[in-house]
């Protein structure tokens, strides 16, 4: 017998359906998969196999063909199991096939049939609402992820054995519903701005730079503050904006990094790269691209400590992402491109061994070497840095002064831009 029914993948952050054709026939037994399958796909007819007898099922005897259409994309990922599972059962007679036609199944099995979580589920759903299947069967443990889409019916499930119930009509569910007000965090960090003692300045030039989004670079020795700035900016930044939580989200869904308990990123994101990270890993890639870490960062903060430690190719990665907002990634058969619309905190010492221009510490290094050093940062690059700030070391009595010390709440009241105006004039201008 053949049956048919839909599922989804995502290729970059674009999410297609496709269509899960299985054939149960006689033969001697065997189970094969076609349609550009990897491995991960190639290896859920084990999975699969061992969840249907837990759950107290039969597996066809015979041969077993499983088709993933259309043939010509290929497909990555754990998406198919329960899709799979609940074609073969239908081939064998335990599923009405008309049951099958009016969702997207989702979701990874176990051998004892439980459906473990997919990566994806929201940019699935956003696609989904401007089609006619609007009603996903997922796994319950992010299931969150995709019902925050009002116009998507979203059904949670946990075991093969339930999704079969569900379909046969032996248990009744209802679709979950999410309201993304109730999801919306309240700003709340472990660190505050006003932490920081001493540096006015370059506290004023961070004040300036998250009024107008603008790129910055701290020049400073060790022990200068430099970090611990760059790691407080965030919280002087304007609230997220929905639209500004479901691009960021979405990025996030698609990389997996999303939990049951967070199924939003309501806070903007603040994203530390260590100087060793290769241009992949900065802008993103790979034969199935995915989003790297200036993606990671969209609509917050993208902080690189020792820049000239950086590799020239990841440095110079950078450019088209601070120019255009979106890092565009061409392959053979498609071009697509990621969303990475971010502030750049870069941070460096004045020179190899930090001390250049210290009034307690002597440089040991040459004026050639000093050159080589800054040399290493391209002069395209510094042009869209717009903010080039010296952080200089602090004397004591600078650390222990107590003028300053009020929360960031008060402090922002005192700016010209208030968070109001911040949040619907500087930061919309570069959307």
């Amino acid at each position: 017998m053949l049956s048919k029914l839909h599922s989804a993948s995502i290729f970059g952050t674009e999410a297609y359906i496709l269509e899960i054709e299985v054939c149960c026939t006689g033969g001697l037994p065997s189970t094969s998969i076609v349609g550009l399958p990897d491995t991960a796909i190639k290896e859920s007819k084990e999975r699969v196999r061992s969840a249907i007898k837990s759950c107290g099922y039969e597996y066809p005897k015979g041969r077993v063909t499983i088709n993933l259409a259309p043939a010509d994309i290929r497909k990555e990922g754990s998406f198919f199991d329960l899709p799979i599972a609940l074609g073969i059962l239908s081939a064998y007679g335990e599923i009405p096939s008309s049951r099958l036609r009016d969702f997207i199944f989702l979701g990874e099995l176990s051998l004892d049939g439980r459906v473990r979580k997919v990566k994806g589920l929201l940019p699935i759903a956003l696609f989904l609402r401007d089609t006619q299947l609007k009603k996903l069967i997922v796994p319950k443990e992010n299931a969150s992820e995709a019902a925050i889409i009002k116009e998507v019916e979203v059904y949670p499930v946990e075991t093969l054995e339930e999704t079969v119930a569900f379909l046969c009509g032996l248990i009744e569910k209802k679709p979950l519903k999410l309201d993304i007000e109730d999801l919306i965090e309240k700003k709340e960090y472990d660190v505050d701005f006003s932490e920081v003692k001493g540096q006015y300045l370059a506290k004023r030039a961070l004040e300036v730079a998250a009024a107008g989004f603008h790129n910055v670079l701290m020049i400073g020795p060790p022990g200068s503050g430099k970090t611990m700035l760059a790691k407080r900016f965030p919280t002087i930044l304007p609230s997220m904006t929905k639209e500004e939580i479901f691009e960021t989200t979405k990025i996030y869904s698609i990389a997996g990094l999303l939990t049951k308990d967070k199924p939003l990123i309501t806070i903007r994101p603040f994203r530390m790269v260590h100087h060793t990270a290769s241009d992949v890993a900065l802008v993103g890639g790979g034969q199935n691209p995915k989003p790297g870490e200036v993606s990671l960062a969209h609509n917050g903060v993208l902080f690189l400590d020792e820049l000239p430690e950086f590799r020239r190719d990841a440095l110079e990665a950078l450019r088209q992402p601070l120019e255009d907002g979106r890092v565009t990634i061409s392959r053979a058969n498609k071009t697509l491109s990621f969303l990475s619309r971010f502030l750049l905190i870069s941070a460096m010492n004045p020179c190899p061994c930090g001390n250049y221009g210290s009034s307690y510490k002597t440089c040991h290094c040459g004026s050639s070497q000093i050159q080589k050093y800054r040399s290493k940062i391209s002069g395209p690059l510094l042009d869209r840095i717009d903010l080039h700030i010296e952080v200089p070391e602090l004397k004591y009595e600078h650390l222990t002064l107590k003028k300053g010390l009020k929360l960031v709440s008060e402090a922002l009241e005192s700016f010209p831009n208030n968070l109001a105006y911040l949040d619907s004039v500087a930061w919309g201008n570069y959307k």
